[in-house]
């Protein structure tokens, strides 16, 4: 029984267990929906053991030789990713911009922290893609236990996973790849390859791009080590199956024909969408994340404009370019707003 089918059943019995308000008192009555689908891990019903069969489903989906759910974020997954394969002393190399939790890791592991430095493209107020070529002077120079890669950037930029994996493999280095902008490539051949076949360990946010709740994530490994003693460290014994339900039910959308159709037609409007604006520029090497400039005026300009004229808020701004963030949510209704620019002569 999937904990989908779990959550629909109806238990008859009635319960003096956790949680205490038992399915019946909705304190925040908007959500009563959620009260009653919140369940206890009780002898009657068995989401544990469902768990377990929906992340050996994930598995064989993704093709990786574990994949665990996460309801903490794409944060656990790099928290585990580093337990599992760093301890006190060894070294680990990060990106010195890269998100905070690649930091905390290390410092919850004793490990000692490297940062690396990427390209930055001053005309798009960005930083490029990790090269293959810097990867192995870094493992030359440092000998670490661990890399961090950040591929996706915020902005869609993507480094060669494929290449840099065999250089770590080369230098026995333990791979880690931040992939929480990159949920939907699995899923799509006109979207960047997916770090999953390559990595040692790839961390994917289902609630940036995939249509999940916020903070529904995966952790892939694929690798010997156990990352699920390293997710027990850090994770609760008291989990939200609710949440857990709809990441089971996440992946069976992303990995269903409509779930695909749906990408495509993404992929497509988008790609449409990019052919009638020819008053802007677009760059990056991922298409669902439309990161643009214009010139004459800046980033910050754009984003201002976009918010106070059309009612539009962007995902990230610079200097230079504003990055609009699409996914599953993204439907013809909002790419046609940005539609409307295509004709509009910005003025400062």
């Amino acid at each position: 029984m999937s904990l989908i089918s779990i959550l629909k059943k109806k238990n008859k019995k009635t319960l003096f267990t956790t949680p205490s308000h038992s399915g019946r008192i909705y304190i925040l009555k908007k959500f009563y929906q959620w009260y009653r689908a919140d369940i206890s891990e009780v002898d009657a019903i068995n989401p544990t053991e469902a768990l377990a069969k929906a992340e050996e489903k994930a598995s064989k989906i993704y093709e990786t030789k574990s994949t665990s759910f996460l309801t903490n974020g794409s944060t656990g997954g790099i928290l585990a990713s580093v337990i599992a394969s760093c301890k006190q002393g060894d070294k680990l190399l990060i990106w010195k911009n890269s998100h905070p939790c690649h930091k905390n890791a290390g410092t919850l592991t004793g490990a000692k922290i490297i940062e690396y430095e990427l390209e930055y493209n001053s005309n798009w107020g960005i930083y490029e893609a990790l090269t293959p070529r810097q990867t192995e002077e870094l493992l030359k120079k440092h000998n670490p236990k661990a890399i961090i890669v950040t591929s996706p950037s915020y902005e869609g930029i993507v480094s060669d996973i494929e290449s840099i994996s065999k250089i770590c493999k080369k230098y026995g280095v333990y791979l880690i790849v931040d992939e929480a902008h990159g949920a939907l490539y699995p899923f799509s051949d006109r979207l960047p390859k997916s770090a999953i076949p390559y990595a040692d360990f790839t961390v994917q946010s289902l609630h940036k791009t995939a249509g999940g709740i916020n903070p529904t994530a995966l952790l892939h490994c694929n690798c010997e080590l156990n990352v699920k003693q390293a997710l027990a460290l850090i994770t609760t014994t008291s989990p939200s199956y609710p949440m857990l339900a709809t990441i089971e039910a996440n992946i069976n959308f992303l990995n269903s024909k409509r779930g695909r159709k749906k990408i495509e037609e993404l992929i497509d409007r988008i790609v449409e969408l990019r052919s009638k604006l020819t008053n802007f520029e677009f760059y990056g090497d991922d298409v669902t994340k439309i990161l643009i400039k214009k010139q004459g005026l800046s980033g910050y300009e754009l984003s201002d404009i976009l918010f106070d004229r059309y009612n539009i808020e962007d995902e990230k701004t610079n200097e230079k370019s504003t990055m609009l963030l699409t996914g599953i949510g993204t439907d013809k209704t909002k790419l046609a707003k940005l539609e409307k620019l295509k004709n509009f002569n910005f003025t400062k």
